[in-house]
């Protein structure tokens, strides 16, 4: 049986000591998981965890550059660990979860902050605030073979044109990583190749073409893009 039209090239991410790359599946991220981005959000407590999706395709592989969006005028940055799955299934213990995960890498997810407004405000499905062209930088992958599960405490941190602007601690995360995982494949069949992106600390804010960010989680490479 022949295709139509030619495939394309699944998405795959570098992974770091290794010629090897990960296959992406599906992205995963999870909404308002550190508390005081929570607040500036509008949240206060600790919710319930909600996800959304963005497309595999969305991928910039290592950084670079960047393409500020078409439809906005209000293009966010939110810096955040990834967490790659090697192997999927449901209903996942809690306490095996860290056996699922392949690697960690740092990510960030951009958002059209004004079209996402909008969409709330209207009751609309809010996929075009975080799902489109280059929506989804993402640093290589750390495999846990190499630098282990970061269960501990682990600098998190954004800067822009060389000024911090987002700084915390993955010890912040309201939900942690195995309980994210757990309770995701309480609605979602996980599998090898998925990407969840863990959530951002407080400091959103815009950015403009010409900018230069800096994205860093303590044992990862770092995530670097450029506006343009």
């Amino acid at each position: 049986m022949a295709y139509a039209i030619p495939l394309w090239t699944p998405p795959a991410l570098p992974i770091a000591g290794s010629k090897d790359q990960f296959p992406v599946r599906r992205i995963f991220c999870v909404g308002r998981n550190y508390a005081e981005h929570q607040k500036e959000m509008g949240g206060d407590g600790r919710e319930t965890p909600f996800f959304f999706l963005k497309s595999e395709f969305s991928l910039v592989v290592r950084g670079g550059d960047v393409h500020y969006p078409a439809k906005s005028s209000n293009y966010h940055y939110e810096t955040e660990l990834v967490v790659a799955l090697n192997k999927g299934g449901r209903r996942i213990d809690v306490k095996k979860a860290n056996d699922y995960i392949f690697g960690y890498a740092v990510g960030l997810d951009m958002t059209r902050r004004d079209l996402q407004g909008e969409a709330k405000k209207a009751g609309r499905p809010w996929d075009f605030g975080k799902g489109f062209d280059h929506a989804a930088p993402c640093a290589a992958i750390s495999p846990v073979g190499r630098i282990g599960h970061l269960e501990k405490k682990a600098a998190i941190w954004l800067e822009v044109n060389g000024k911090v602007r987002q700084k915390s601690d993955l010890s912040m995360l309201i939900w942690s990583v195995p309980e994210t995982i757990a309770y995701l494949s309480r609605y979602m069949m996980l599998a090898p190749g998925d990407l969840i992106y863990s959530g951002t600390p407080e400091g959103v804010a815009a950015v403009a073409k010409g900018d230069k960010l800096h994205g860093h989680v303590d044992g990862l490479e770092d995530l670097k893009v450029a506006i343009v």
